[in-house]
């Protein structure tokens, strides 16, 4: 088992997945400031009003964007492994835990079902207007890279991450995909029937 520094956050980061964080407490500045000095990740962790999850995802700081004054920064991290917290440890003025790695069993997913969630992330891109890079389909964890480039729920985010089987994984990620894009597509109907006054425009008009 490996003792890291922990930043417990509102937020769940997958692997792959590179998200701006503006650090600005003086125990968390300690803690990005010796990752960077090391060349060495720390554990990001969900963090609500239950309390700090068990699963977490090692975090690298990819690029320091904005470096202020008085200490704080802009910074941009990238999720890697996930790991399981073992144990609350102590001793310094950020948090910190002894972990242990979380891999995922050998269940890949059929070919079917990757060009199914692509499908839906292509149908989902094109209904928002994002520009946003395709995932390759040949990804060994292809639910962590569509799901990391949408702004989903993060407790729909954490159950992907706490899932270590990668059909599981993505079938349950088809199923959110569909569901979001219903609502797109209905939230986009509303809008085109509001625009109209709420009235349906005859066909050839």
């Amino acid at each position: 088992m490996e003792e890291i520094g922990l930043f417990p956050l509102g937020l769940v980061l997958l692997p792959t997945e590179q998200v701006p964080l503006h650090i600005f407490e003086p125990r968390y500045r300690e803690l990005i400031g010796e990752c960077l000095e090391n060349e060495q990740p720390f554990g990001l962790v969900y963090a609500d009003d239950d309390g700090l999850r068990r699963t977490g995802t090692l975090a690298t700081v990819v690029e320091v964007v904005d470096r202020f004054e008085d200490g704080r920064l802009n910074i941009v991290v990238e999720g890697g492994d996930r790991f399981r917290l073992v144990e609350l440890t102590d001793g310094r003025s950020f948090h910190t835990g002894t972990i242990e790695p979380f891999a995922d069993t050998d269940d890949p997913p059929p070919p079917d079902d990757v060009r199914r969630g692509l499908g839906l992330f292509a149908r989902l891109v094109e209904l928002t207007g994002a520009e946003v890079e395709v995932p390759d389909e040949g990804l060994e964890q292809p639910a962590f890279a569509i799901a990391s480039r949408f702004e989903l729920a993060p407790e729909l985010k954490l159950e992907l991450l706490e899932e270590p089987s990668e059909r599981l994984r993505l079938q349950r990620l088809c199923e959110i995909l569909e569901t979001v894009a219903a609502v797109v597509e209905r939230q986009r109907e509303v809008a085109e029937l509001a625009q109209r006054n709420g009235r349906v425009k005859p066909a050839g008009a």
